[in-house]
């Protein structure tokens, strides 16, 4: 008889090999994910004198003072978020809405645009750009002896420049147009490889059926490229809540009205930690800005994908 050979598992292979991953991630994420919330509870920051005060337990005392007004009656945190939330909205709907144009532009079967490749890469280009490098253009840009301000007094006759870096709106649409920018051309390639993905077979019954591009867009594209949008938007709603580069440089030492109208949450996160090292009272902005995260994403997931939950309701009636 002739022996039996035992057969080889190689499943242990496969998670001796991810496990570097699992073991980087909890190292240097999941701790200090758990170690902000942590803190948070605890007073814990450093003196001027580079005294350390902490970590001393406080419970609710930091969250009870991110929300409570000061003087003015103003709560700062609510202000702050305000701020993040409507550059971010200023510049990711145009992106979107730009983004997806240019994708249906670029697949469009009765267009056949050549040279895509070429294109792909130069609406790609803007993203290679650190946001710091376009922020200190833009300053350059619109500042009072800038060439915008040159053609703007040369157009409209006005002897004194404009300073668009000293008044809110403008200084929110220049941030808003820079973020638009750089993520338009990212935006662009997701959209463009989500319309791909879907089956040209689809388009041409359509063409053959006499539908319209109009009805082809809405009855087949929109429908099939919706979980490509809903990640575009969670992503680009998650990157849009942690802006800091461009609103810190293009802000920076304007003072009054600017500062407030243009600062974001994670501009003030950085002063808590940069600034003033109370690491408690970074560590509750935190866990506030995960906070709104979640319950944003859950918001736009469901408005974007109504049809998640009729499904489910449909399953539990069965």
């Amino acid at each position: 008889m002739g022996k039996k050979h035992k057969s080889i598992s190689y499943a242990k292979w496969g998670y001796l090999f991810i496990l570097p991953f699992f073991v980087v991630y909890a190292v240097c994420t999941l701790v200090p994910l758990f170690s902000t919330f942590f803190y948070s509870f605890f007073e814990y920051r450093t003196t001027q004198s580079l005294d350390v005060i902490g970590p001393n337990f406080i419970g609710l005392e930091n969250y009870i003072e991110m929300f409570s007004p000061d003087s003015t009656g103003t709560i700062y945190v609510f202000q702050y978020t305000f701020n993040t939330l409507l550059m971010w909205l200023m510049g990711a709907i145009p992106q979107i809405l730009f983004a997806l144009v240019l994708a249906l532009i670029f697949t469009g079967i009765r267009l056949r645009i050549k040279g895509q490749a070429f294109f792909k890469t130069v609406i790609y280009m803007p993203n290679l750009i650190m946001a710091s490098a376009f922020a200190m253009l833009f300053c350059t840009l619109f500042s009072n002896v800038g060439p915008v301000n040159q053609l703007y007094q040369m157009f409209t006759g006005a002897t004194a420049p404009f300073e668009f870096l000293r008044d809110v709106w403008s200084t929110r649409t220049i941030i808003a147009f820079i973020n638009f920018l750089m993520w338009f051309g990212n935006t662009t390639i997701l959209l463009m490889a989500g319309i791909m993905g879907i089956d040209q077979s689809l388009f041409e019954a359509s063409s053959i059926d006499g539908a319209t591009s109009k009805q082809t867009f809405f009855k087949i594209t929109l429908p099939l490229l919706a979980p490509i949008i809903i990640y575009v938007v969670i992503t680009a709603l998650i990157g849009g809540l942690q802006m800091f580069d461009v609103p810190q440089i293009m802000i920076k030492g304007s003072g009054g009205l600017v500062e407030e109208g243009c600062q974001t949450l994670v501009m003030q996160l950085n002063r808590y930690i940069g600034v003033t090292n109370n690491y408690g009272e970074a560590g509750t902005l935190s866990v506030y800005i995960f906070v709104v995260t979640a319950i944003l994403s859950v918001i736009v997931f469901k408005v974007t994908n109504p049809g998640s939950g009729k499904k489910k309701a449909k399953k539990g009636g069965k």
